[in-house]
C-alpha cells in the first residue's frame, strides 16, 4: 500500500474542516455536485492506480537493472538529491501538461472545477499513467535511483501538493513563499485569466518556475476553471471530454501534419489560425489596459 492510502482519513478531515471553515466564514468555498465530482475522480484516480503503477514499477525496475550509477537508498543525501531530482522532473512535466494537448489531455481534469478546495486537490486524472506520464521519470532509474525510492518521492510530491488547494490560507512567510510552492502560487496555476495562464508549474518548490520564466504572482482572486469550461459533473465526461476532442479534430485533419498538431500542438492550436494557445493570447495581450487581462481563452 503506497503513503496516499495511508493519507485518505487525513484528506477527509482536512476537506471537512474546510467546509466548515466556509460555512462559518460564509466563503460558499464548495458546491456539493463539484465536490462529489472531484471525490470520485480521486476514488478513480486511486483504483486504477493498483494496476497501472503495478506496472510502472517493473517498467523502472526493468530500466533500474541498466543504471549507470547504484545511489544507495540507506544514504541520507541520496534522498536528498532524489528530492530535487523528482521535483526538477515534476515541474517539467506538468509544464509539458499544459504545452502539448496530449498530456493536457490527462491533467486537463484537475483544471476542471470552477471550485478551489481542498476537494480539487482530489480530482486527478484517470487516464494519466495509461498515456505514458510515467516515462518523464524513466531517467532517474537509470541514474541510479531505485524504483521503490522513486514512487515514494512521487508520493510524498503528491502528498505535500493536497493542502496547498485552499483558499483559506492567503500568504505564507515572505521567504517560505519564494522558495514553496504555497497555496498563492498555486491559486494562479489553477486560474483560467490570460495572465495566469501556464504560470506555476512546480510540485513542492516554486524556484523552478523563477529559474524558468514561468512564476506568476498572485496580484488578485483569481477565476477558476477551464478558459472553456465542460458544465458536467459525471465523472466519465470529466476523464475523457479532451481525449474525445481530440478524436474530432482527428477527423478532420487534412494532412498528417494537421493531425500531429492536434494531438501534439499546444491545447488550442487550430490549422485555420483562429484557435488561441495560451502563448499567442499573451504576445497580442494589451498589459496596459487591465479589463485585457480577463478576456477569455477560446479553445477547440
Amino acid at each position: 500500500m503506497e503513503l496516499i492510502h495511508f493519507a485518505i482519513p487525513g484528506f477527509i478531515l482536512l476537506i471537512t474542516a474546510e467546509v466548515v471553515f466556509s460555512a462559518v466564514e460564509k466563503r460558499d468555498l464548495y458546491e456539493t455536485k463539484d465536490a462529489a465530482s472531484s471525490i470520485a475522480m480521486g476514488l478513480g484516480n486511486v483504483i486504477i492506480g493498483l494496476f497501472t503503477k503495478a506496472v510502472i514499477y517493473l517498467i523502472y525496475s526493468f530500466a533500474y537493472e541498466f543504471r549507470l550509477f547504484t545511489l544507495d537508498a540507506t544514504v541520507w543525501w541520496v534522498w536528498i538529491v532524489c528530492f530535487f531530482a523528482d521535483d526538477l522532473t515534476y515541474y517539467w512535466f506538468h509544464r509539458c501538461s499544459h504545452e502539448i494537448r496530449y498530456f493536457w489531455a490527462s491533467h486537463v481534469v484537475h483544471h476542471s472545477s470552477r471550485r478551489y478546495n481542498l476537494a480539487t486537490a482530489l480530482r486527478q486524472t484517470w487516464t494519466g499513467n495509461l498515456s505514458g506520464a510515467f516515462l518523464f521519470w524513466i531517467w532517474m532509474p537509470l541514474a541510479g535511483f531505485h524504483p521503490a525510492m522513486i514512487m515514494a518521492m512521487q508520493s510524498i510530491s503528491l502528498l505535500y501538493q493536497f493542502w496547498i488547494h485552499t483558499e483559506a490560507i492567503r500568504r505564507l512567510p515572505r521567504p517560505l513563499e519564494f522558495v514553496l510552492n504555497t497555496p498563492s502560487h498555486h491559486r494562479v496555476h489553477h486560474s483560467s485569466e490570460i495572465k495566469y495562464l501556464d504560470r506555476n508549474h512546480g510540485g513542492v518548490l516554486i524556484i523552478w518556475d523563477r529559474l524558468f520564466g514561468t512564476f506568476q504572482p498572485e496580484e488578485e482572486r483569481p477565476v477558476y476553471g477551464l478558459t472553456v469550461n465542460i458544465d458536467t459533473y459525471n465523472p466519465l465526461r470529466i476523464a475523457t471530454h479532451e481525449w474525445a476532442a481530440i478524436g474530432r479534430d482527428l477527423r478532420r485533419a487534412r494532412t498528417w501534419k494537421e493531425a500531429w498538431m492536434y494531438v501534439f500542438g499546444a491545447p488550442g492550436w487550430d490549422v485555420d489560425g483562429n484557435g488561441k494557445t495560451a502563448r499567442a493570447l499573451r504576445r497580442s495581450l494589451d498589459t496596459s489596459s487591465p479589463s485585457a487581462q480577463n478576456l477569455p481563452l477560446i479553445q477547440k
